[in-house]
């Protein structure tokens, strides 16, 4: 145990999982902040139930989550590499091959995934606003637009930090996926550290270390954010 420490402390691979966690965490927030966007736009159009739009959505959640992460990720990966390398030739970019290419695939595909849970949490949380906030605004002669910004959107944003804390767990866990398409993210850092020095144990635990230290914070952020929004009732 203390030959594996020493290898992985003089080997320079502490350097190789902090870059590793690095792109972990930006592809997560990057990824993340895509599928909010997506999540919003079809839990609003499910929401209103604005045919066919909803028969779209419906199609895309299902497919989505019906689908194991990693099969997506493949699918991806293999369907696009000819389109994507042809794109980025015509533009003079043809060195985006390699890690920016399983960037830009991994962002779309675990936004895609991320995007599908959102969307089902944007819909909860609109459809638990009681009806009467909405009812009596639109008595009282406020504008749509209004009533949206100001009764329907700051509760659904209350309602929905918990669900979109779940969706973010599971958005940090799904990027170990992308190890497989060769992204240098966290998992690739500690798989490629445990073949080259035969210390499997020693890498997968520090990677799950690591992990466990992005959840916590994150999940103190997610707290944080469920505080302030915190309906304050006065004494």
């Amino acid at each position: 145990m203390e030959l594996g420490l020493w290898q992985v402390w003089d080997g320079g691979w502490i350097s190789a999982i902090l870059r590793g966690a690095a792109i972990t965490v930006a592809l997560g927030v990057t990824s993340m902040a895509f599928g909010i966007v997506i999540g919003v736009a079809c839990g609003l159009v499910k929401w209103a139930r604005l045919f066919p739009l909803t028969l779209v959505v419906d199609v895309y959640t299902s497919i989505v989550r019906g689908v194991p992460e990693l099969l997506i990720i493949y699918l991806l990966f293999f369907s696009s590499v000819e389109f994507v390398a042809q794109v980025a030739a015509a533009f003079g970019y043809e060195g985006l091959a390699g890690n920016g290419y399983a960037f830009t695939i991994a962002v779309v595909a675990i936004a895609a995934i991320s995007g599908a849970y959102s969307t089902e949490v944007v819909r909860g949380a609109l459809a638990a606003i009681p009806a009467g906030h909405i009812e009596a605004a639109r008595a009282l002669g406020i504008p749509s637009r209004r009533i949206f910004r100001r009764i329907i959107a700051p509760q659904m944003l209350r309602i929905a930090v918990p669900g979109m804390n779940n969706v973010w767990q599971t958005t940090i866990k799904d990027t170990a996926l992308v190890s497989v398409v060769g992204l240098q993210e966290l998992m690739r850092a500690a798989f490629v550290g445990a073949g080259s020095t035969r210390h499997p144990f020693i890498f997968y635990l520090i990677a799950a270390v690591v992990y466990l230290a992005i959840t916590l914070v994150s999940q103190g952020g997610f707290d944080w954010i469920e505080r302030l929004l915190r309906p304050r009732t006065r004494k």
